[in-house]
């Protein structure tokens, strides 16, 4: 991305990368008042940004968001995008969802499948976004000024707009 960009663009290219990720690291607000990380599957991102997980009922993540909703989540593939985004998080106990988002390697945390009744969802709304885009072209160009900047013992000429953006969502 650049700086000629439009929010819009920049908006749907930050969904983009989103979409391409399986994992994030949730991070949660202790009550001890630090911050709480853990990796979480991505059970679904919908059109509007929002980020599905599939948890416990009774698990220290949700008494956290019961506590304080706001939340981040991280998230990077193999050093080419990263990814942060700052929203708030609800909790979902509705079936038919859960149905929908069910994938068999759930079973490992929830024996009793989707019918399990102490499954149930996290939502998170993102409010803002950040992203570090090195794919594609991004990633050759950065492979060339890496290499140049190397032999040349100086530091690679990178356009940090090529980048990194900040979106509000």
């Amino acid at each position: 991305m650049n700086e000629t960009a439009s929010p819009s663009e920049l908006r749907e290219h930050l969904l983009s990368l989103l979409k391409s990720f399986r994992t994030a690291m949730l991070v949660t607000h202790a009550d001890t008042g630090h911050l709480h990380a853990r990796p979480m599957a991505i059970a679904d991102v919908t059109d509007d940004g929002r980020v599905w997980f599939v948890t416990g009922a009774d698990t220290t993540k949700t008494r956290e968001i019961q506590t304080d909703f706001h939340v981040d989540l991280i998230c990077s593939n193999d050093s080419s995008a990263f990814l942060s985004l700052s929203g708030r998080a609800s909790l979902v106990r509705d079936r038919q969802r859960i149905a929908e988002l069910w994938r068999e390697p759930f079973r490992i945390w929830f024996p009793g499948g989707k019918s399990d009744p102490s499954l149930e969802l996290i939502a998170v709304r993102p409010e803002r976004g950040e992203f570090w885009d090195n794919t594609g072209l991004n990633r050759c160009k950065y492979i060339w000024e890496a290499a140049k900047a190397y032999l040349t013992r100086t530091k690679p000429a990178t356009h940090e707009d090529d980048l990194h953006a900040t979106v509000t969502l």
